[in-house]
């Protein structure tokens, strides 16, 4: 048999690159068979832009039912829609993607619930969601809401100087009644005194006057202290206590007493008495951090930053995740008769409680100033009740600044809000890292960067590659 052929130059590197070819079909098919069974995926952005948040994952993978989602746009959208909702999809076979061109598809959009202010719907069978837009944020509030049946009424109580959720300056919490009512909770304030002088009405002609019954109003599944400015009367404690040893839920927010001048805190004496009664100790002073740690964020000793946490379920996700307290008191706990108290997180070591509240600047005597780690939360149970639904839960947390607008979105601390709530009604199964909002990073650059990168990209590097060539050019010719 004659073998010349197979020895020549282009029989031989026909079959190289048959191999070649053979080689690379199968493993660009390998890896499409990989791709499509295994969805993974590496976000390298600094921010986690393409990842999908703790409190997502936990929730969607949770399901134990079917959730529809509906998304309604125009056909071209279609594919960026896809980008966040496979993300969703990819973590639980439960979930369920519509996509309807309204447009299109009229009667299909309409039978599903659409209307022109509404980007999608979630359905969990027992009730529709809808998300105002494609934001993980939006997207995975409907979903809870539509997971999550009943009246959920976070009352925030009002008379004394607390923070208003309807201020929507540094101090207020209009922020903190957004994220709530994302977190498929109404928001009200309720002012005890008022409720119960209304409650008793006006007694008939020649009749001795109703006695007011001071009650937290009954629809109330939280009641919220935020840092009340003057001291409740007895009858309002009462209220609150017969509350939270009835079966209720209660976060109690306290500044530290400081006065200066015009911008005074009451001591609140009824209240620190009643936390007292049940284990929290509330002391008379002021954190002071001096780590230097939070000049980073451009914090001063005044506002300690907390980065580590004690374990219990409202901190046990907050691993490395920093958040700041300005203007914060400190607090002892300690187990009471019929209640379970356990400190949430304290101040690094570099860090004092100064009792000097009445002047206008940070003063430390290492001498006299109780020295760090000190407690600045704490969270308790009531076992006492005998109510059917359950042991009375409160958090007690040395200031109310931090949840205020100019502080909430620092890092953590919404987080550590939300989390707060969810476990005083229960909602253990919420208690995760929230969806961020899309940072905005802006590039600034100066006018004489600018003038660098037009010489730069317009005229220093064009005219080196031609300059490149030519000499090229003229070396080969």
């Amino acid at each position: 048999m004659n073998t010349d052929w197979l020895k020549t130059r282009q029989t031989k590197y026909t079959a190289y690159a048959s191999v070649y070819i053979i080689v690379i079909i199968a493993v660009l098919g390998g890896v499409n068979f990989l791709a499509n069974r295994y969805d993974k995926s590496y976000d390298s952005t600094a921010n986690k832009a393409f990842s999908l948040s703790d409190q997502t994952i936990k929730v969607v993978k949770g399901l134990k039912n079917d959730i529809h989602i509906t998304y309604f746009d125009e056909q071209s959208r279609f594919p960026t829609a896809r980008d966040t909702l496979d993300r969703y999809s990819s973590l639980s076979p439960k979930v369920h993607v519509d996509y309807v061109d309204p447009v299109k598809k009229p009667q299909q959009a309409k039978a599903a619930g659409y209307r022109r202010d509404v980007t999608l719907l979630v359905d969990s069978g027992q009730k529709k969601e809808e998300a105002k837009s494609l934001t993980e944020e939006e997207i995975t509030g409907a979903l809870i809401r539509s997971l999550k049946s009943g009246e959920r009424n976070a009352c925030f109580v009002t008379g004394s100087g607390e923070h208003s959720i309807d201020d929507t300056e540094r101090g207020g919490y209009a922020a903190v009644k957004q994220s709530l009512e994302r977190n498929n909770y109404k928001t009200k304030a309720v002012s005890l005194l008022k409720g119960s002088a209304e409650a008793a009405g006006t007694p008939p002609a020649g009749a001795p006057p109703v006695p007011a019954k001071i009650e937290v109003p009954s629809d109330c599944l939280v009641l919220v202290v935020a840092g009340p400015q003057h001291d409740y009367v007895q009858p309002e404690t009462d209220a609150i206590k017969a509350y939270v040893e009835g079966g209720g839920h209660a976060l109690f927010m306290l500044d530290p007493p400081i006065n200066l001048g015009r911008s005074s805190t009451d001591e609140n004496t009824t209240l620190v008495a009643l936390l007292q009664s049940w284990g929290v100790t509330i002391n008379k002073d002021l954190a002071l951090d001096t780590s230097g740690i939070g000049q980073v964020f451009g914090l001063g000793p005044e506002v300690p930053l907390v980065a580590s946490y004690d374990s219990h379920p409202i901190v046990n996700q907050m691993k490395d995740v920093a958040t700041a307290f300005p203007l914060c008191r400190t607090l002892d706990v300690k187990n009471g008769d019929k209640t379970t108290v356990q400190k949430l997180f304290a101040t690094a070591d570099n860090s004092f409680a100064t009792s000097d509240l009445s002047s206008g600047s940070i003063r430390i005597d290492p001498k006299k100033d109780k020295k760090g780690p000190l407690t600045l939360a704490a969270a308790g149970t009531y076992n006492g009740t005998g109510a059917p639904s359950g042991s009375g839960r409160f958090v007690v947390v040395g200031s109310s600044m931090w949840a205020g607008n100019s502080f909430i979105r620092f890092n953590g601390n919404r987080d550590l809000f939300l989390n707060m709530i969810n476990w005083l009604t229960a909602d253990e199964d919420l208690i995760s890292i929230r969806p961020k909002a899309p940072d905005d990073r802006p590039l600034n650059i100066t006018p004489q960067k600018v003038n660098m990168l037009f010489w730069l990209s317009i005229v220093i590097f064009p005219m080196g590659v031609i300059a490149f060539g030519m000499v090229t050019w003229w070396k080969r010719r």
